[in-house]
């Protein structure tokens, strides 16, 4: 009995190597392709920026390609890695090596879940498969957009109305658009792009190019709001928008006087006051008028008052212009130019001033005549005789 029982405690000290836990090392055979973002929403049109990890779990080096399958061909993606268009992958043996695939959504998509693999393919055949999801959250287009913030701008007749556009081309080609303008007559339209004046300008797709529209109203434009419709066009797709232009008034003013006689006599070394006529012949007030000369050398004028604050449309204002002849001058006929300016608009008047000789020095030249006349009587009459 007892040799009965040394022989089954022999047997089990046998049979305890085998039946006590050892820790096993199962090496992991293959490639493993890793990116955190496996499921991202964005809107047509977008690129996504994946960034991929590559792990070597063999015991040799791995030449690794890195594609996307069952994707439609209408998203373009490239794969690079620090900068280089990546063709295929080294990776040692228990390395990680990283890549990115830019991949972009088209912007004429279904909105809808997309789902397609990411897959890494070794030199020995092994694949790492990783599934991904893309979610388009809204309808895509292949339009053409024209916008911009401001359509509407108010000024006078005289101002330059510059709007600032965005020419957005939502299609998947580069387009070359027409830049076009159903301006009223006369009305002047310019079309800049990076500084130039343009007719026709290239947007690459998904690229939005900045277009500055100005527009000149024509000199004797009636106050009124005007549309002006612009448009960007091709054979296969177009944009407009309607752009508006609120005219305040016009500005107009003329000098001249109450009478319109625009000449004057004057004696050298006087002064004339005479009145000037002011007016206002736009639809808009003019305001802070002053009023100014050009006058020959030696000469002066000065004007009461020397500016008006408003002159209503149609009004005219009477200033008194006070002319001061040079004592110098000599008989004949002199310009002098009077200017009426206004912030927005300015005229001026020349008149022509005959100046004459004082009647004083007149009465002392006959005077000498007469002395020198009466000393010549004199003389032939005390010496004639002799």
């Amino acid at each position: 009995m007892l040799k009965k029982l040394f022989s089954i405690f022999a047997l089990l000290l046998l049979l305890v190597p085998f039946s006590l836990p050892t820790k096993t090392t199962f090496a992991a055979e293959g490639i493993e392709l890793y990116t955190p973002y496996t499921g991202i929403s964005v809107t047509p049109g977008e690129s996504i920026s994946y960034a991929f990890d590559v792990t070597n779990h063999t015991s040799s080096i791995q030449q690794v390609k890195v594609s996307l399958e069952d994707i439609s061909k209408d998203w373009k993606y490239t794969v690079t890695s620090e900068g280089w268009d990546l063709k295929e992958l080294s990776v040692k043996p228990g390395e990680t090596k990283s890549l990115t695939i830019e991949l972009s959504v088209p912007l004429k998509v279904e909105k809808g879940d997309y789902k397609f693999n990411a897959v890494a393919t070794s030199s020995n055949g092994i694949k790492s498969n990783l599934p991904m999801l893309v979610t388009v959250s809204e309808q895509g287009t292949f339009t053409t957009e024209f916008t911009t913030e401001q359509p509407n701008l108010q000024g006078h007749s005289d101002t330059k109305f510059e709007y600032t556009a965005q020419l957005k081309n939502r299609t998947g080609h580069e387009q070359n658009y027409a830049l076009v303008a159903k301006a009223p007559r006369g009305w002047a339209v310019d079309f800049k792009a990076d500084g130039d004046s343009v007719s026709s300008v290239k947007v690459e797709s998904n690229a939005t190019k900045s277009i500055t529209i100005s527009l000149t109203p024509p000199t004797e434009v009636e106050a009124d709001t005007y549309k002006i419709p612009v448009g960007a066009i091709n054979d296969s797709t177009s944009a407009d928008m309607e752009l508006e232009a609120v005219i305040t008034g016009t500005y107009g003013i003329e000098l001249s006087t109450p009478s319109g006689k625009l000449s004057e006599n004057i004696t050298a070394g006087r002064e004339k006051t005479i009145s000037v006529a002011v007016k206002n012949t736009g639809t808009a007030p003019l305001n802070d008028v002053t009023l100014s000369a050009n006058t020959p050398q030696g000469w002066d004028v000065s004007f009461s008052p020397m500016k008006i604050s408003s002159i209503e449309p149609g009004k005219t204002e009477t200033v008194k212009a006070t002319i001061q002849a040079s004592d110098k001058a000599i008989a004949g006929d002199y310009v002098v130019e009077m200017t009426a300016s206004a912030p927005e608009k300015s005229s001026n008047a020349q008149f022509r001033i005959s100046v004459k000789t004082s009647l004083v020095w007149g009465w002392v030249g006959i005077l000498i005549i007469v002395g020198v006349i009466g000393g010549i009587f004199y003389l032939i009459r005390k010496y004639g005789r002799r």
